[in-house]
């Protein structure tokens, strides 16, 4: 594990923020870290406010969207709103469908099969809408590339509104309106939303439109949250806004969807790594083992009872999703053995008979073992398909790009693609893709890197430090939680690994002649343990956080890594 230490901030511009805001010069040191410099730009980024979200009718296309939406009504078209099956794509579909039926009733919602259709946009939703006498579909999540699939649906007299926030092609598919901040010709300040919060724009501009009030949309906010933290966008900007009060729905009065999944979970404050780990899985796991209409069903539904229901079935299809991800992940690394591909520069397999729900996460799990680009093939249809997963730092779309005249269909991310490909031309792409990184990534990103914001004494962490702390969150990509380095630490004595394997670390942390201790957890740091016991001193990468145990709050080292000194 490599230490990357983080440039220090200019300390003149340190100095003035610290004494503007009457804070400690750490805080302020991590402030400027962020690009905040100004006690103005410290009171945006500490106090979201609602009023700072951009008008929606500044996204290209934004008034055509409206305008084609309000003649569907006004005429009593069929609307279908179309999304992927991730938690992205089936939260979207559900803030557009709930939002349009609360005035408007002639509106369905579609999930394209996973094994059927794939990704994005299909001829078979399409000729769904024609079999139903559809007008109108409105795509969330998807669509940006859909050219083809787009004049299918014109032949039909059927017509598109796109909303994505993923890459466009050389060209844009001609569709009534085309939402999408990453448009080339669109002048939208902000352009990391996610495929919900381009659908939240939508209904924002659908609202103003009509005259009412935007408070009244505050209750969407909990999908645009959720949205968020599982597409891992950037928690930035306007992102940032919608995430803090989305939040703020989702422990305050979350819909009966969402309050169903957590309403087990005992704790006071959910955040943003709670709706990862907890919410989104659940909401996913719909998608990956039976269809994303069931997640679609439980964030639309009303009734607390019957969303109970729905969360029960859902929390079952989690399970399942869980023993599959095991079992797959240890065929794929033994594949890897097997074909001694150890010291390969990315990690590409396939088995016909893997489940195509599983295999991001698949190539998720290969990278906590080999780190280095990663991607998990199985059989759909005539074709191949895959989930592309990359290390930090690296655009495993770019090189992708680079593969193009190998692959049918792709899209995605820097971090995270999806693709298609003839099952003949897997060994030739297997090959170019493992050729591409491999003269592409730098040697600094093959070793796993913890980035650290700074150095600080253990003295400087107290309450009132983590109370400030804790307000630079909803934390995620461009403001992750800081991470924090100390030297010279020893263990009191009573340290110990933990866990069923005794795979983890718990510590109690003293540093120099300081007797204070300082509650410390590693997870998966237990092999550590022999060369930092025994009053060894070291040094720690870690994060703060608080530690809740029969009723009582402490503050406590998340671990990152140990490093023994003085060897």
């Amino acid at each position: 594990m490599h230490w990357n230490f983080k440039p220090k901030p200019d300390n003149n511009k340190v100095q003035l923020l610290a004494q503007q805001l009457q804070v400690e010069q750490n805080i302020a040191a991590l402030l400027v870290q962020r690009g905040i410099e100004t006690f103005e730009e410290a009171k945006q980024f500490f106090r979201p406010n609602l009023k700072n979200l951009h008008n929606p009718f500044l996204m290209q296309d934004m008034d055509k969207a409206v305008l084609r939406i309000e003649k569907a009504i006004q005429q009593q078209e069929n609307i279908l709103v179309f999304g992927d099956y991730d938690v992205d794509g089936t939260s979207a579909v559900s803030l557009v469908s709930s939002y349009l039926l609360t005035y408007y009733p002639n509106v369905a919602t579609y999930i394209p099969d996973r094994y059927e259709e794939g990704y994005g946009v299909s001829i078979q939703g399409i000729d769904f809408a024609a079999d139903n006498n559809i007008g109108l579909i409105i795509a969330l999540d998807c669509g940006i590339k859909a050219i083809e699939k787009v004049a299918y649906a014109k032949s039909k007299n059927i017509d598109f509104i796109i909303c994505d926030h993923h890459r466009p092609g050389s060209q844009i598919p001609k569709a009534v309106a085309v939402l999408d901040p990453k448009r080339e010709d669109c002048n939208y300040p902000y352009d990391e939303l996610c495929g919900c919060g381009v659908g939240f724009k939508l209904i924002q501009a659908l609202h103003e439109k009509r005259g009412e009030k935007f408070l009244e949309l505050i209750p969407y906010l909990d999908l645009v949250a959720v949205a968020i933290a599982a597409d891992i966008v950037p928690i930035t900007g306007e992102n940032r806004i919608l995430a803090y009060y989305g939040l703020e729905v989702i422990n305050q009065n979350p819909r009966p969807g969402i309050k169903a999944i957590i309403q087990n979970i005992k704790k006071e404050k959910l955040n943003i790594t709670d709706v990862v780990f907890v919410i989104a899985p659940r909401i996913n796991a719909a998608g990956r083992m039976q269809h994303g209409l069931y997640a679609v069903q439980l964030l639309t539904e009303n009734d607390l009872e019957t969303a109970s229901k729905y969360a029960v079935e859902i929390e079952q299809f989690n399970q399942d999703r869980k023993d599959l991800d095991k079992e797959i992940t240890n065929e794929a690394i033994q594949q890897i053995i097997c074909n001694k591909e150890i010291s390969n520069y990315t990690s590409v397999v396939y088995n016909a008979h893997w489940h195509k729900g599983v295999i991001g996460i698949v190539a998720s799990r290969l990278i906590e073992t080999y780190y280095r680009p990663t991607l998990v093939f199985t059989k759909s249809g005539k074709y191949l398909a895959a989930s592309a997963r990359s290390v930090r730092s690296f655009d495993v779309y770019q090189a992708l790009q680079e593969c193009e005249d190998l692959i049918e269909q792709f899209g995605g991310h820097k971090y995270a693609a999806g693709l298609t490909l003839k099952p003949e031309n897997y060994q030739k792409f297997k090959q170019k893709f493992e050729e591409v990184v491999k003269n592409s990534i730098p040697e600094a990103l093959r070793t796993p890197q913890i980035n650290i914001d700074c150095e600080i004494e253990l003295e400087k962490v107290n309450p009132k430090f983590y109370r400030i702390l804790h307000q630079f969150g909803p934390f995620g990509p461009k403001n992750m939680k800081p991470v924090f380095a100390s030297f010279g630490l020893r263990d009191n004595g009573y340290g110990k690994k933990v866990g069923a394997d005794e795979n983890h670390l718990k510590l109690n942390i003293i540093e120099g002649v300081n007797k204070k201790t300082y509650n410390a957890i590693g997870f998966g740091l237990g092999k550590k343990f022999d060369s930092i016991n025994h009053g060894k001193t070291f040094q720690a990468a870690y994060t703060l956080e608080e530690n809740h145990w029969n009723g009582m709050s402490s503050l406590q080292l998340n671990l990152k890594d140990v490093i023994p000194e003085n060897i």
